[in-house]
């Protein structure tokens, strides 16, 4: 990952934690109920969650108590809006959103000298099988502080009281009391300690519990999409749910969904010709074996290109130019469709959300289309960075100086 590192691609928004700022991360974890860390130095996500703890716990998802209850920490303002490069769910990240805009000032008050542990309260204790995940509605999003704070601001505000009692304030053991209580806490005279519970309704979403699902809620059957096939396997079982049920790997899955009018193709939309041409090039690297020029090179010059793409075998080569073979083909006859030209890979890439959906459900469209097809490096970079990572460790030298330009570059 050295390369994405040197191009600032590679978890570029943590945050670095260190000093007493790890003391209080480690108040977080022990309230939530986990062993603290013994890391001096480290770096966070917008959620709080550290790629070094996780490879010092050797478990990804140490935030977590069970699948079924998620958590998140907040030790500095400078969290909002960063980016998250765990999230155990689709919507973490707008979910976050509204608890700094409905909190954001007094975020900033408590993290002066304190630190907010968030749990995630979705009325479920625990997962027993996969299609509990349909009882996600309502999440309760409750903040819970560490050092007691809210305790000493009564126990302050009870000593200031009883001072201001009749002869009170010559009493020394009074004032060696205030005295304590401001050295360890400071003055919480008017800090605002509570922080009122707030509210996400969920829609659509994806959830990394059973080895990931994708649940599409808001259509005619409700749709659930799952990346692990023994647990595909096993919650098709079940026949007390009025669901649709799909593994990833299903032909007929983008059927259906297109059905639905999730998602859509639109081969003559300038910005699909964009991703074509990131598509077409991707494609082509995957076929390149032996050759006298760096790929990178290859994917840049026409010339380069077509000499190649002349190297490949027939079967290959259809595969990267079906888009090109269906347009001229369209020429002679109106009534082709795509699918009887387009190779399955190329066709699937080439999908995109329905233009009805809202931002968010795109959001979530897009992660599941890149993960059916993964050909499109920028938004594979975009919606799902850990399939990215992934894919891109395994790419030979100079394709991945082909991706790290073409991801700069953007659109």
């Amino acid at each position: 990952m050295d390369k994405l590192k040197q191009a600032n691609l590679y978890r570029n928004e943590l945050i670095l934690v260190n000093g007493k700022l790890v003391e209080r991360y480690n108040k977080c974890l022990q309230k939530l109920g986990f062993t603290p860390t013994k890391l001096i130095s480290f770096s966070i996500d917008g959620m709080g969650w550290s790629p070094e703890i996780a490879e010092e716990k050797q478990e990804k998802f140490y935030l977590n108590n069970g699948e079924a209850n998620t958590h998140a920490i907040i030790i500095t303002p400078k969290q909002k809006g960063i980016a998250l490069y765990n999230p155990f769910h689709s919507f973490d990240k707008e979910l976050l959103k509204i608890v700094f805009k409905t909190h954001a000032e007094k975020i900033k008050n408590i993290t002066r000298d304190a630190a907010l542990c968030l749990d995630f309260d979705q009325k479920i204790d625990a997962f027993y099988e996969p299609l509990d995940i349909l009882k996600y509605k309502e999440i309760t999003v409750k903040f819970h502080l560490i050092n007691d704070l809210k305790k000493a601001k009564q126990d302050q505000l009870a000593l200031i009281e009883d001072f201001n009692k009749d002869q009170n304030f010559i009493d020394e053991k009074i004032h060696q009391k205030l005295l304590e209580s401001a050295k360890k806490y400071g003055d919480l005279r008017t800090r605002t300690l509570d922080l009122e519970p707030v509210l996400f309704n969920t829609q659509s979403f994806y959830t990394k519990a059973f080895g990931g699902i994708y649940l599409l809620k808001d259509l005619a059957i409700p749709i659930l999409v799952f990346e692990d096939l023994i647990v595909y396997k096993d919650a098709i079982k079940d026949t007390t749910h009025n669901v649709l049920m799909y593994h990833i790997s299903h032909r007929e899955l983008l059927d259906k969904i297109k059905s639905y009018n999730v998602i859509e193709l639109d081969l003559e939309e300038p910005i699909t010709k964009k991703r074509h041409k990131r598509i077409q090039q991707f494609m082509l690297a995957e076929h390149l074996k032996e050759s006298l020029h760096p790929t990178k090179k290859i994917l840049g010059d026409v010339i380069l290109f077509k000499k190649y793409l002349n190297k490949i075998e027939v079967t290959a080569r259809k595969k990267v130019m079906g888009l090109s073979i269906f347009f001229e083909k369209q020429k002679l006859t109106k009534h082709i469709k795509p699918e009887e030209v387009l190779h399955t890979e190329m066709l699937n890439a080439l999908y995109k959300p329905h233009s009805s959906l809202n931002a968010n459900e795109q959001d979530l469209i897009w992660s599941l289309l890149v993960n059916i097809a993964p050909k499109d490096v920028l938004f594979l970079y975009w919606y799902n960075k850990e399939r990215f990572y992934s894919i891109f460790a395994s790419l030979e030298d100079t394709t991945q100086d082909w991706v790290i330009e073409t991801i700069k570059n953007g659109f």
